[in-house]
Formats: C-alpha cells, sequence, structure tokens
C-alpha cells in the first residue's frame, strides 16, 4: 500500500476541545471504509494531529486535499458510514455467477456471505468452480463431487450462524425451506457424503436428495366384530401394568446402552401368554416392550456430544421394507389373511398441524396449547413476542404459583429443543446448556427399553422419539388382538419432556409432574389415525359395569 503525502489540517480541525487521543478514537471510524479490493486508509501519526491519507487503488502518488480530511473526520452519523461502505463494496465475478442460480428471495445478505466463503475455499482446487457451475447449470445431468475440507465439529460458520456445508449449500441452490440434515439423503454416485465421516464433504447440491413421506399402508379394520374374547390382550396389557415399577427406568448415554449390548440390567417379565414374542433385547436383561424391533446390540439412539449433525441412518424406501414387515406379521397370532369384503380399510392422512405442544409447572398447566404447522419447532426459554410460527417462547408464559425451583429451572432452559418432522419421523435436538429428558414409548419400542424408560439427551445431542412406520406396524397387529390393544397405543401418540430436571429411579423426583418444567407433546396425526380405527372397531368386547 503506498504512502501518500502528509501536511497538517487547517486550524478548524481538531476543534480545539480535541486532543491527539480523542482525534485518534474519531479516526477509528474508518477502518470501516477498508476493503482488500477497494478501501481508504486514513491514521493519524502518533502525538502529532497529522493524518496520513492513501487509496490501496490508485497507481500514482496523489495529495489529499485537508477539507476532504476535515469532511471525513465529521462523517460519524451510521447511515453515512453504511452508504459509504456500500460505495466501497465489491462482489467478485464467480460469487455474482453463482448467485444467478440461487432458489428463494429470502437472506440475500447471507446467502452472498455463504457463497463468497465458498468459492475461496474452491479456489484452492483446481477445477472445482467449473464442477460447481456444470452441476448448477445442468442439474438432470451427471456431475462429479464439489468437496471442501470438513471440520472438527463438522460445521461451517457463515455470519455468526453456524450450519453444515451441504445443509448451507442444498437451501442456497435447492430448498430454500430446508430446516435440518435429517431432510437429506445423499444420492449413490456421491463419494464424498457428509455421514461417511471423511476429510472431505461434498456439497454438491445435485448430489443429495429431499427424504420424502413415505406412503403408510391402510389398517385393515373387520366390518363386523367376530374376535373371540381369548384373543384379547386386556389380560396382558394388565399384566404387564403389573410388572412395571413403582417409578420410570432410566436410560443414560452412554452407560445405559453400553449395559443395554453388554446383557446387564434389570429385566421385565413379559407375560407367557403373550401374543407378541419377546424382543431379542430383552434376553438381554433390559425391560422391552413385546416384540420390540431392537436387537441385542443396537447401535445408541443418541449422537455424540460434538457430533449432534450426524445424519440419521438410512432411510429406507417402503419397498424395501415389505419383507421386514411380512415377516413381523407372520409371528404375530390372531384372525389373519381375512377377505377384503369383510374388512374396512383405514387409510393415514397427515393433518394441518402436525402436533400440539403443552407447557406445565409441576402438575399445573401454564398457557395455551402450542399447534405446530411447520415441520421445524423451536421450544425455547425466551421471551420473542412477534407470535413467530416456529417458535413456543415459554419465556411469555406466566403463573401466579411459581416458587422459586421453577424460576431458577426456567432461567436455565435457554435454547431448549429443537422438534423435527421429517420423512414420518419425529427427532429432538437438545439445544440447551443442559440435558433433556423424554418418555417415548414409541422411542423405547424402538431401542427394547420398557415402556415407562426416561431417556436423558445431553446437550448437543439428537435423538429419534417417533418413528410412523413402527407404529403403522404396531397397529395393523393390534387390530387383530381386539379394541383394548388398538387403544393402548394412545399412550404411544404423547410424549412427555421434561427440561433440566430429570425424573425416574435414578432421581429424587419419581413423576414428570414432580419435576419443575415440562411439556406434553400430543401428534395429531397418529391419534385421528387410531381414532378412525377405534370407530370403525366399534367398542370393546369386554362389558363394563360399576365394579369393573
Amino acid at each position: 500500500m503506498k504512502r501518500f503525502h502528509t501536511r497538517p489540517l487547517p486550524r478548524l480541525w481538531p476543534p480545539h476541545h480535541m486532543g491527539p487521543r480523542e482525534v485518534g478514537v474519531q479516526l477509528n471510524l474508518f477502518p470501516k471504509l477498508h476493503s482488500p479490493q477497494w478501501g481508504l486508509v486514513v491514521t493519524q501519526l502518533q502525538g502529532t494531529s497529522h493524518l496520513t491519507a492513501g487509496f490501496p487503488f490508485l497507481s500514482s502518488s496523489c495529495v489529499l486535499p485537508a477539507s476532504c480530511l476535515y469532511f471525513l473526520s465529521l462523517v460519524d452519523d451510521s447511515s453515512t458510514m453504511t452508504s459509504m461502505s456500500s460505495l466501497f463494496s465489491f462482489t467478485s465475478p464467480a460469487v455474482k455467477r453463482l448467485l444467478g442460480w440461487k432458489q428463494g428471495d429470502e437472506e440475500e445478505k447471507w446467502a452472498e456471505k455463504a457463497v463468497d466463503a465458498l468459492v475461496k475455499k474452491l479456489k484452492k482446487k483446481k477445477g472445482a468452480m467449473e464442477d460447481l457451475e456444470k452441476a448448477l447449470s445442468s442439474p438432470g445431468q451427471p456431475s462429479k463431487c464439489v468437496t471442501i475440507p470438513r471440520s472438527l465439529d463438522g460445521r461451517l460458520q457463515v455470519s455468526h450462524r453456524k450450519g453444515l456445508p451441504h445443509v448451507i449449500y442444498c437451501r442456497v441452490w435447492r430448498w430454500p425451506d430446508l430446516q435440518s440434515h435429517h431432510e437429506l439423503k445423499p444420492l449413490e454416485m456421491c463419494e464424498y457424503p457428509f455421514g461417511s465421516k471423511q476429510k472431505e464433504v461434498c456439497i454438491n447440491p445435485y448430489h443429495y436428495k429431499r427424504v420424502e413421506s413415505p406412503v403408510l399402508p391402510p389398517v385393515l379394520v373387520p366390518r363386523h366384530s367376530e374376535f373371540n374374547p381369548q384373543h384379547s390382550l386386556l389380560v396382558q396389557f394388565r399384566n404387564m401394568t403389573h410388572n412395571e415399577p413403582h417409578m420410570p427406568l432410566n436410560a443414560t448415554f452412554p452407560e445405559s446402552f453400553q449395559q443395554h449390548s453388554g446383557g446387564s440390567g434389570t429385566s421385565f417379565p413379559i407375560s407367557p401368554n403373550s401374543p407378541y414374542p419377546p424382543s431379542p433385547a430383552s434376553s438381554g436383561g433390559v425391560g422391552t416392550y413385546p416384540n420390540s424391533p431392537a436387537s441385542s446390540g443396537p447401535s445408541s439412539p443418541f449422537q455424540l456430544p460434538g457430533r449432534s449433525d450426524t445424519p440419521p441412518p438410512a432411510y429406507m424406501p417402503p419397498d424395501e421394507q415389505m419383507g421386514q414387515e411380512g415377516s413381523m406379521e407372520t409371528n404375530s397370532s390372531g384372525p389373519r389373511n381375512m377377505p377384503s369384503g369383510d374388512v374396512q380399510p383405514v387409510e393415514y392422512e397427515e393433518p394441518s398441524h402436525w402436533c400440539s405442544i403443552v407447557y406445565y409447572e409441576l402438575n399445573n398447566r401454564v398457557g395455551e396449547a402450542y399447534h405446530a404447522s411447520s415441520t421445524s419447532v423451536l421450544v425455547d426459554g425466551f421471551t420473542d413476542p412477534s407470535n413467530n410460527k416456529n417458535r413456543f417462547c415459554l419465556g411469555l408464559l406466566s403463573n401466579v404459583n411459581r416458587n422459586s425451583t421453577i424460576e431458577n429451572t426456567r432461567r436455565h432452559i435457554g435454547k431448549g429443543v429443537h422438534l423435527y418432522y421429517v420423512g414420518g419421523e419425529v427427532y429432538a435436538e437438545c439445544l440447551s446448556d443442559t440435558s433433556i429428558f423424554v418418555q417415548s414409548r414409541n422411542c423405547n419400542y424402538h431401542h427394547g427399553f420398557h415402556p415407562t424408560t426416561v431417556c436423558k439427551i445431553p446437550s448437543g445431542c439428537s435423538l429419534k422419539i417417533f418413528n410412523n412406520q413402527e407404529f403403522a406396524q404396531l397397529l395393523a397387529q393390534s387390530v387383530n388382538h381386539g379394541f383394548e390393544a388398538v387403544y393402548e397405543l394412545t399412550k404411544m401418540c404423547t410424549i412427555r419432556m421434561s427440561f433440566v430436571k430429570g425424573w425416574g429411579a435414578e432421581y429424587h423426583r419419581q413423576d414428570v409432574t414432580s419435576t419443575p418444567c415440562w411439556i406434553e407433546v400430543h401428534l395429531h396425526g397418529p391419534l385421528q389415525w387410531l381414532d378412525k380405527v377405534l370407530t370403525q372397531m366399534g367398542s370393546p368386547l369386554n362389558p363394563i359395569s360399576s365394579v369393573s
């Protein structure tokens, strides 16, 4: 950078009331005007009131008039500074070309910064820019992987916001409404997918596809009840209730899952008359749901702290699961293979609001229910009054019966929990600095835990807490065992979560209603499906009386 002639300022600057140090403070405004391509550098010579002004883009020396320096010294208005900064801003041609393929109109500045950061990385690799432009310009044609180095935590920071690189650029160039990595699945052609844990990660947006919600098969409900009472599961469900512990068990990553695979822990007997075969996990010593799909050595459902962005296992299309469903159905007893004329198909329908969330403090409900229409919902402890449809802010809710323990707990909720509904699956990601505690019967069924087990999700980890396909399989099986078996599945459609404080056998709080702050999530789709099936089934076989 060139240095130019220095000359003293007129007597009117600096003002008589400003000393050399104050002049230096005044000049601190000017670095905002400096950028690698364009800029103005104004510095003060130490101990004097002289200025040095330099324009890096000039090729010859010049003298900046003192009147100009005086004018610049008066530029302390933020709006004026912003307009002058934009005067010297510069966007490279490569960034402009790539922005031409941007989808959507939101967050223009953020998208520009994201693309600019990518261009700087790709320029270091020969041919990378050309490969990316070819992929964006010809979306239907085969393209090469476009990779960048994987960071330590797998994320990329753009303008004070961190995200997964493949999610960021899929959002910029394909799906502006993309919320989470759970919504993406790599194509087979991709050699460096994000989930492969290689040193390089592919950010080619056309090497990923969006996970679609699977089409659930309809449940076949008999038109007329022809069940023998001995087929009813009411007795078995009652036996399971008697075998439940006085308080829920707890599962904590990683200790509980090591015990699960190692065969230690407490087992819960399953009724010998149960029509469901015992789960393979039940032989490992952990209390289980009947017919749980969990294996004797399941992989942990949790993600390691610091690796919270690890995608879930690859999504299996419905046609690949037909064999599994068929094998499960052959193991269940009860009347099967009914003539098509004797059954009424009841199909699953996606509701306008996929869930509702109710907030509790101890055993008191606080505020109105939140109805989630967006597939991505934040439940946090803050006070956003803008009625953001994607946020449920617990900090806004008041309660005259609130005690000091509740107040202290609310202060620690922080960013809370992020709920995703993607591809027929519900995920809970703990964004709070403290753990959250989840009781999900569907999750417990999947992993072979006792139905009432409470799972601790540490900060930065995520857990799949509901799966529509597994629920559909259970519902199809339960229909063949009577009204009570189907009605029992309503418990699976409600998920409870507590913030900061846990409950269960390992905590002094035995029930969720003893925790200071907790929420109850009601899944509308499965509940409405159950309602239709129960309506079609009529009434239970076992009569009720005043002493039953």
